[in-house]
């Protein structure tokens, strides 16, 4: 079995707090983010507010925290030792941890201080994203190519109604499944791409959505917090670098198998402005023979994810253990 950590967006108000008031792992787990950070990370999962929980920079260490100490309650009650792992985007940082290769301690802060660096790389209200539904990946990035082209217009006649500080740009941010890719970029690049999807104009088919995210992640706008990542982790004390893993993972980068603990903070730094390849991840799962996948934290986007993600006619059984009550599915297993 492979283990699967989600990314932002699968937050909720009351995560975690089952696994907390059950298992003494889990409780130790939210402990030591709270001593690190210097927060009450549990107050915050259990207790919010919503609106302090959803600001980015609070919301990648709590469900880092979270991720954890379910996969560590599957590790100390069921003695679960992953075959391989992945998380999709903060989900990375979760998987890591479970590999052994990051330290809690200290992948907590560098998330916390992630989230902050996406935050600040573009200023409120200049950057958005979109789902977009029913096409094909290469007709995305044909629908983005024209969109961008058609935004620097815009603002080169002076159509564009809001000056922007930004770039004009809209790249795709996740390939989550077929059918489903992820946009991201300035408001007006991304609101082009909307519009030129509903017209049919570029490529027929398809719709589009526009999320309600409070930056652009996974795009090139997030070069700033791509250099901040890399001077966080140049400034590492060596004790605090990336340690051998225990079993293979899939970065979001590349999505292939690697063990090499030496290319983590390469990866995990282009990760911040390049686009997550979450469903070439999954195939690259499938193509190693892997069938069944656990995913460790609130929700079950990845396992919804899965089920239309394909190879050679096969798929990943994925089995979302969260909370306490479905965590018991370890038994069954």
């Amino acid at each position: 079995m492979i283990a699967f950590f989600p990314g932002q967006g699968s937050q909720f108000v009351g995560m975690g707090k089952d696994l907390y008031n059950d298992f003494p792992v889990a409780k130790q787990t939210f402990e030591e983010a709270s001593d690190a950070l210097k927060l009450n990370v549990s107050k915050l999962c259990f207790e919010g507010p919503e609106s302090d929980l959803t600001l980015t920079e609070n919301t990648q260490p709590c469900l880092l925290t979270t991720s954890v100490a379910a996969f560590r309650v599957a590790q100390m009650e069921f003695g679960f030792k992953p075959a391989a792992v992945a998380g999709h985007s903060l989900g990375e940082y979760s998987a890591l941890v479970a590999a052994g290769s990051l330290q809690l301690a200290v992948a907590v802060r560098w998330v916390k201080e992630r989230g902050a660096a996406m935050q600040r790389a573009v200023p409120a209200g200049e950057g958005t994203m979109a789902a977009v539904l029913g096409l094909e990946d290469e007709k995305v990035t044909t629908i983005c190519e024209a969109a961008t082209k058609a935004a620097i217009a815009k603002r080169s006649s002076g159509e564009t109604p809001t000056q922007l500080s930004v770039e004009a740009i809209v790249q795709p941010a996740n390939f989550n499944a077929p059918g489903q890719v992820v946009i991201a970029g300035s408001t007006d690049a991304v609101a082009t791409a909307v519009e030129l999807i509903k017209a049919g104009t570029v490529v027929p088919g398809g719709k589009a959505i526009p999320l309600q995210v409070s930056a652009p992640f996974h795009c090139t706008l997030m070069s700033p917090a791509r250099d901040r990542m890399a001077q966080l982790f140049a400034d590492t004390q060596p004790d605090h670098r990336p340690k051998p893993l225990a079993c293979p993972y899939v970065p979001n980068r590349t999505a292939r198998l690697t063990q090499e603990p030496g290319l983590v903070f390469e990866l995990l730094t282009e990760q911040v402005d390049h686009p997550v390849l979450w469903r070439q991840s999954i195939v690259t799962f499938l193509q190693a023979g892997h069938t069944v996948a656990i995913e460790f934290g609130p929700g079950k986007v990845l396992q919804g994810l899965a089920k239309r993600i394909s190879f050679e006619d096969k798929t990943l059984k994925v089995t979302s253990c969260g909370s306490t009550e479905n965590i018991r599915t370890f038994e069954s297993l």
